[in-house]
């Protein structure tokens, strides 16, 4: 590998290909190969579940629809050796993998995880597992995108194109969904896309979906009637499954995130086993429903109660795609929707919650089209004269249902849209989506992702961890001497003091260095060619409302206030009542004072690994106040004695919050917050009480 990095970059470095012509030719590459995997991804899925439902069941067919039990509980064990032992973060979707490497790792993703996800994937679905495929071709892609980044030894800046290039074409691949793909980068990876890496995402997007239509030989996932609104009063309709989908969008979060707290909380079970156990539970589950349904008089074909088992494989196994065509197309009966809606809930939140491999997308698609078709017979039956077509609230609902998990409202329309090429329906999608993502929101503010992350004590803001940024003070990172000028000195003057400092923006002081505003290299360049601009005085040309910023307050507050004027510098004032400059931070102060706290972070969280605290092992927080007299005052951390089993975390002195690392020092009247075993905390607290 690094004898190809060293050949591939030094091509690059021998050739001198221009910017433009390298970040097209890696993400169209990104694309192509993206969108290969994906196919491949899709085959190996058939392949996997032929192997198990017509190999290993035909193999030994007095087992009868017993195989349905033990397949996917068999998936789970091979799934579950290969994923403790070769790559634990392959687990799970892996968007959420994919946002904590674009926050906190550069978006390095290992090498290894394309091939392991693709692997690990075909086995959970194959076999029968209850999950989608899209959310792990996310994170092969984003895999391929880092990769071939760091081949080419690319910037960190081009490895997150890249990545979101790969994640966009995962996207793109798995929906023949191009724009969608796009849409899901700007939403979900939490950066913010200049031009250039949008058009960059556009292109990997677009050739992903190109490769996957050309050998999947189909320009739509499903072929459906064409759905119109009809009469424009039901698009109150529409708004009212929108709140019904952005319940279930919630409910389909805590339920699965309840479960993969019950089987984190299993600790006497070993890792590779709960994903077996996991499709043990979902095996059951399979076998039993359509026993229930059929008792009720529901056709056995219908109920998928028969043998083979390979062609009775049940509704909840695998991606299901194939019952939510039929329900875009005909109604189904209410007993099954209703059973299937709540099955294909437990059923994914087993699978994956128990650490298989596995995305959330398909199977929210899934209960989407159950729930709105359900809904679409209800309104349907109470109010027969208004042309109620079942089929299409089951095609809104699946929309609703995605936007109420990962909140994602524009993805989720432009995926339904492109999957369907159905242009006359997106007042109804747009009706549902919205209200959906405003119900969802209100109720649980965290989505799927996002929820994932806080969970691992990482809360984003602009595609940053908001712990990082509010670690790391203004005054850490602030330009003390930056450039400055009088608002009656000439433009000339400012020109000069331009070419001379290498700043695009000078702050604009009067004599007694209090802030009047700021000037600009855009200032300048809109009145240059005027007659006598030379001799203007910079009054004239200066932005007078100046947002400030004191040196005690976070790069965190820092990047919240520029974000909201989208300016790149700001001046540095004594205090939020004085107007005297001090100093000034620009974006990269902050990109830089980012990188400075994700090494503090980094080494929390090393040492928190070191002594194998983690969220369900009992620690618990508890808040030291310094008195006088203490073991502690005066003491750097590294100096300090601490029990076993407790870490130092975060310090505030007076107004001011940090992160804590080895070289601080703890004084009188901190209060400093540890993580530590319930057994401990006494003795800890010893070291930072007054002593007698």
């Amino acid at each position: 590998m690094r004898r190809l990095s060293r050949a591939l970059s030094g091509l690059i470095d021998r050739r001198q290909p221009s910017e433009t012509s390298v970040l097209l030719f890696t993400a169209g590459l990104v694309g192509v190969i993206t969108g290969l995997l994906a196919v491949a991804l899709i085959e190996a899925i058939h392949l996997a579940q032929r192997l198990f439902f017509e190999g290993i069941a035909g193999a030994w067919p007095g087992l009868g629809r017993g195989w349905v039990i033990l397949l996917p509980a068999l998936g789970g064990l091979i799934g579950g050796l290969i994923l403790t032992r070769a790559a634990p973060e392959a687990r799970g979707s892996g968007i959420p993998n994919v946002m904590e490497a674009l926050i906190l790792h550069g978006g390095r993703i290992r090498a290894r995880v394309a091939p392991l996800k693709l692997l690990l994937t075909a086995l959970t679905v194959g076999s029968g597992g209850s999950a989608g495929r899209e959310g792990p071709v996310v994170h092969i892609g984003a895999s391929i995108g880092s990769t071939l980044s760091g081949l080419l030894r690319l910037s960190t800046h081009r490895t997150r194109n890249l990545v979101a290039c790969g994640a966009a074409a995962g996207i793109a691949a798995s929906f023949n969904a191009p724009i969608a793909g796009v849409a899901f980068a700007i939403e979900e990876l939490g950066g913010e896309l200049g031009v250039s890496m949008l058009g960059n995402v556009v292109i990997a997007a677009v050739s992903a979906s190109m490769i996957s239509r050309s050998l999947l030989h189909s320009a739509e996932s499903f072929a459906i009637p064409t759905y119109q609104l009809g009469d424009p009063v039901l698009i109150l309709g529409y708004a009212l499954l929108g709140v019904v989908t952005g319940l279930w969008g919630v409910l389909y979060i805590k339920v699965f995130y309840g479960i993969s707290d019950f089987f984190d909380a299993l600790r006497r079970l070993p890792a590779w086993v709960k994903p077996a156990v996991g499709g043990l539970c979902v095996g059951l589950i399979s076998f039993l429903y359509p026993l229930a349904l059929a008792a009720t008089g529901m056709d056995a074909d219908l109920a998928r109660l028969g043998t083979p088992v390979a062609d009775f494989i049940p509704h909840i196994a695998g991606v299901g795609f194939d019952l939510v065509e039929i329900a875009l197309r005909t109604p189904l009966p209410w007993l099954l929707l209703l059973s299937l809606l709540a099955l294909k809930l437990i059923a994914t939140s087993i699978t994956l919650g128990s650490g298989a491999a596995g995305g959330v997308f398909a199977p929210a698609l899934f209960m989407g089209a159950m729930l709105g078709g359900l809904f679409g017979q209800i309104g349907a039956f109470l109010f027969p004269q208004a042309g109620i077509q079942p089929g299409a609230f089951a095609l809104a609902g699946m929309a609703g249902v995605l936007t109420g998990a990962v909140r994602a409202p524009l993805t989720s329309i432009l995926i339904v849209f492109e999957m369907t090429n159905d242009y006359a329906f997106v007042l109804p999608l747009m009706a549902t989506t919205i209200v959906s993502a405003l119900v969802g929101q209100a109720v649980h503010t965290e989505s799927m992702y996002s929820w994932w992350l806080v969970r691992r004590g990482v809360h984003a803001r602009h595609g940053m961890d908001v712990d990082v940024l509010d670690g790391v003070l203004v005054r850490e990172v602030m330009d003390l001497t930056p450039p400055t000028i009088r608002p009656q000195d000439t433009c000339q003057t400012l020109q000069k003091l331009l070419v001379a400092s290498h700043h695009h923006g000078v702050i604009v002081v009067d004599g007694a260095q209090q802030v009047r505003g700021i000037v600009t290299l855009s200032d300048l360049e809109r009145v240059m060619g005027q007659p006598d601009w030379e001799q203007a005085p910079i009054q004239q040309i200066m932005t007078g409302t100046v947002l400030t910023i004191c040196p005690d307050e976070t790069i965190g507050a820092a990047l919240q206030r520029m974000a909201v004027r989208d300016i790149g510098r700001m001046p540095v004032t004594e205090n939020e009542h004085s107007r005297r400059l001090v100093g000034m931070i620009r974006r990269t102060d902050i990109a830089r004072a980012y990188q400075r706290g994700l090494l503090r972070r980094a080494e929390l969280i090393d040492r928190a690994s070191q002594l194998r605290i983690s969220r369900s092992g009992g620690a618990e927080f508890v808040e030291l106040h310094v008195q006088p007299g203490a073991l502690a005052a005066g003491k750097r951390v590294s100096e300090l004695s601490l029990p076993p089993e407790c870490l130092l975390t975060t310090r505030r002195h007076g107004d001011q919050m940090h992160l804590l690392h080895g070289q601080d020092r703890i004084e009188v009247g901190d209060v400093v917050l540890a993580l530590c075993e319930p057994q401990r905390v006494a003795d800890l607290e010893a070291l930072f009480a007054r002593r007698a």
